[in-house]
């Protein structure tokens, strides 16, 4: 039996640098770090503040392509201050070379471009949204069970153009399969029908880190709602530029697009 519906609670510590200072994550190109520290503790990474929650939580991540060192900052409520150098640890990314294929499969057509424009902005929107609520500390799940179709960071090289990298994990399931919602959160994003994601949800966990649900069938959910962990949100579609059926979840931390696979247990 897959127990990959297994919940990745928030557990403290898992990593330990100084006294009050303690997170849990993988420090690597896509990884999340959730960490806890003193109330009324200041934290910058790379010289940019990371809010802290009241009761001294915090949230940061590092993207695909993450440099290999960063720098943390905190600085404690009696006026201690701790400086750690973290190391970033790199990734081997799967690229493949498409070649031969007609011009209408690698380039939208122009007439669509104000289209795509317009819908990127949406998005974008959503994820900068701004929410002062720690909806995160619940952990995450996997939204749906199956196949993994296609992972995190990979890129395509078509006739000679190289394509954005893949900044998801993808799930192959039925149509209608149930998604349920990886954290808890509030929907800021629910659009029956984006050009290249299809039927598109968004749940923002809170301190600019926010969950993206693509190519759905229907949308369960409404822009406002606040939703739990395991919560019916959508069910599985092929909507969108897709080829089959299959969940494509993303984890956006501020402009950082991190590796779901990163947050959960291995699907089993």
């Amino acid at each position: 039996m897959r127990t990959g519906w297994c919940v990745m609670a928030l557990l403290w510590p898992l990593w330990v640098g100084a006294e009050g200072l303690n997170w849990q994550g993988q420090l690597t190109q896509g990884g999340l770090i959730l960490g806890r520290t003193l109330p009324g503790t200041r934290l910058e990474l790379d010289g940019e503040p990371v809010p802290v929650t009241v009761e001294g939580a915090f949230v940061f991540g590092f993207g695909r392509d993450a440099p290999p060192q960063a720098q943390l900052i905190a600085i404690f409520p009696d006026s201690r201050q701790e400086v750690r150098s973290l190391s970033i640890a790199p990734r081997q990314y799967d690229v493949q070379r498409l070649d031969g294929l007609p011009p209408d499969q690698v380039t939208p057509p122009p007439a669509l471009l104000e289209r795509i424009r317009r819908e990127k902005a949406l998005v974008e929107a959503a994820r900068r949204q701004d929410i002062a609520q720690p909806y995160f500390l619940s952990g995450f799940r996997w939204p749906v069970l199956g196949r993994i179709s296609g992972v995190y960071g990979s890129q395509r090289i078509l006739n000679g153009e190289p394509r954005q990298p893949h900044y998801g994990v993808d799930i192959a399931a039925p149509v209608g399969t149930p998604v349920r919602a990886p954290a808890d959160g509030i929907v800021t994003l629910a659009e029956p029908g984006l050009y290249y994601t299809g039927a598109t949800l968004i749940i923002d966990h809170g301190y600019r880190l926010s969950s993206t649900l693509m190519h759905l069938n229907r949308i369960e959910v409404r822009v406002g709602q606040r939703v739990r962990q395991g919560e019916v949100v959508a069910t599985v579609g092929k909507s969108g530029r897709v080829t089959g059926p299959h969940l494509d979840w993303r984890i956006n931390w501020r402009e950082a697009r991190l590796d779901p696979a990163l947050t959960v247990p291995p699907m089993r």
